[in-house]
């Protein structure tokens, strides 16, 4: 009577798991707030705010010439929007239900539709702020004009992706070690607001300041994305294939760690969260 009905075809079972992310996708977006319109308000307010200071902080320090020759607002944007995709997603993925959540011991509920369903919500939220930050800025201070929109949300689709992955891996060695992963995850977040080189163009950066920068991911996307926002440049000091790579050999490692973290679960771990 209480056993949940399960397809005997692939079809149905992939309609039914898809289901089930969509429905737990719309509690993770809703978790933080009952309305989720607030949640978008929230993550809207945060972007903006991060802009506007660093706009200002370009202005004051006298940085602008620094910077693409181009729509100056445009090119702190590429910045900020991959920069919240990325640790958004970190948090959002790390802080999912584990193996050893109640949530688990609902049928058919698993560690992989949790995992999904955060990282999906995560991307839902960002993509939504984007389009509407820069659908305000179009039309109330002037036309943006992007140089390969396909590439640019390419770049923001694989700053999610990487995100997942890191987000992944700290999920998967939390119930071991809790409190250490969620300081691991808050450094993780806070260094990458320099770490990132967001503020910085990479082509005028000298040789001794791309060595502190180049083994982040994040900064090979951020890069990467002004070269397909902006016309006028070509970066020569990043390229796609290091992120693709670091991502996926984290999948392999997070999908590893997490498989081990589940078939040795236990529920008196919840205790110590």
């Amino acid at each position: 009577m209480f056993t949940p009905h399960r397809s005997s075809t692939i079809a149905g079972a992939a309609v039914g798991t898809a289901e089930l992310i969509y429905h737990n996708t719309v509690r993770s977006v809703r978790k933080g707030h009952e309305n989720a319109f607030m949640a978008l308000f929230v993550n809207l307010l945060q972007s903006i705010m991060m802009a506007v200071i660093f706009y200002f902080m370009f202005i004051v320090l006298s940085l602008r010439g620094m910077t693409i020759r181009g729509d100056f607002m445009l090119f702190v944007l590429t910045g900020i929007f991959l920069f919240m995709t990325h640790v958004k997603t970190v948090g959002a993925v790390s802080g999912s239900e584990g193996p050893a959540s109640p949530m688990m011991q609902h049928l058919p509920m698993n560690t992989a539709i949790s995992i999904a369903s955060a990282a999906l919500g995560a991307l839902y939220i960002q993509v939504l702020s984007v389009f509407l930050i820069l659908l305000v800025y179009h039309l109330g201070w002037g036309p943006i004009t992007i140089h390969d929109p396909i590439g640019a949300m390419g770049m923001l689709i694989l700053a999610w992706f990487s995100g997942a992955m890191v987000g992944l891996v700290f999920l998967a060695i939390k119930p071991w070690f809790p409190q250490v992963v969620t300081v691991m995850t808050l450094v993780y977040q806070r260094a990458n607001m320099f770490a990132s080189g967001k503020m910085f163009v990479a082509n005028m950066m000298p040789a001794w300041m791309i060595a502190m920068f180049d083994w982040n991911p994040l900064f090979h996307i951020i890069d990467q994305s002004r070269g397909f926002a902006f016309v006028n440049y070509v970066p020569q000091n990043s390229n796609i294939a290091y992120p693709v790579y670091v991502s996926l050999a984290l999948l392999a490692i997070g999908l590893m760690l997490e498989y081990y973290t589940r078939k040795h679960a236990s529920l008196s771990w919840s205790a110590r969260r």
